[in-house]
């Protein structure tokens, strides 16, 4: 039982922004714009869920990295008892839409790793899990990639990142894509082991009635726009939430 409690935990760390239809109309190409990313750093975040009525516990530390003109994301996620559970990459550059991924990969718990190609030159988006292919238009975003892009249009439009603005984007899966929309809401203060922090939440836009999965970032404007909190929740009600415990500057 507690076995099968960690691969769904597993499986809701890595269905962050997870595609629910290959044939989806995929968001429209945002604007081309200069961009401001967040600074390099080491983030650790404390992890708490409930599946099926049973809270589970673990940890994460998230390696953002980037010179001005690439970028990488390297995710590691650790659960009490089975360990290392979830290790996840992002690596590319940096263009006129903001992060342009070129790899995505993702290592599961007792799983073959799988990846995501964004060739830039065929302009295509291939899987090693799925046949499906994809046009790059520009824009796209991987499930790793996906909230940093949000943090860097944060810091890059400020005057645009206000309560109740919506942001289009096509995110990509391990093996397809569909479009997203994000909305930003109030200003929000939440608790940390650091302390109380001032963020604004974005949360991914859910159809009513819909069953999907839903997405909610606190971003702390004071910390660099990096996410304070990440929350992922499932139709029936089981959820897994990271709150951010450290931040060290690389």
């Amino acid at each position: 039982m507690k076995r099968t409690l960690y691969r769904n935990l597993e499986s809701m760390l890595l269905a962050t922004v997870i595609a629910t239809s290959a044939s989806a109309t995929l968001a429209q190409t945002p604007a081309k714009r200069s961009f401001n990313l967040p600074p390099s750093a080491d983030l650790n975040y404390a992890i708490n869920a409930n599946q099926r009525g049973l809270p589970l516990n673990g940890t994460a530390i998230l390696h953002w990295k980037t010179d001005k003109t690439t970028y990488s994301i390297t995710t590691e996620t650790r659960a009490m008892l089975l360990g290392k559970i979830l290790e996840a990459k992002s690596e590319g550059t940096i263009d006129a839409f903001g992060l342009a991924p070129l790899t995505s990969t993702e290592k599961r718990y007792r799983k073959d790793p799988t990846t995501v190609t964004f060739n830039r030159d065929a302009k295509t988006i291939s899987f090693s899990a799925s046949d499906a292919s994809y046009p790059i238009k520009g824009g796209e975003q991987d499930r790793n990639s996906v909230v940093w892009q949000l943090a860097t249009i944060a810091r890059s439009t400020p005057n645009k990142f206000k309560a109740g603005a919506s942001i289009p984007l096509t995110v990509v899966g391990q093996k397809d894509a569909d479009a997203w929309t994000f909305k930003v809401g109030k200003a929000e203060k939440i608790k940390t082991s650091t302390g109380d922090l001032n963020t604004v939440k974005v949360s991914r836009v859910i159809k009513d009635g819909g069953k999907d999965q839903k997405l909610d970032i606190w971003f702390a404007p004071s910390m660099e726009w990096y996410p304070a909190r990440v929350r992922i929740t499932e139709p029936e009600g089981d959820f897994i939430e990271q709150t951010l415990t450290k931040v060290d500057p690389v």
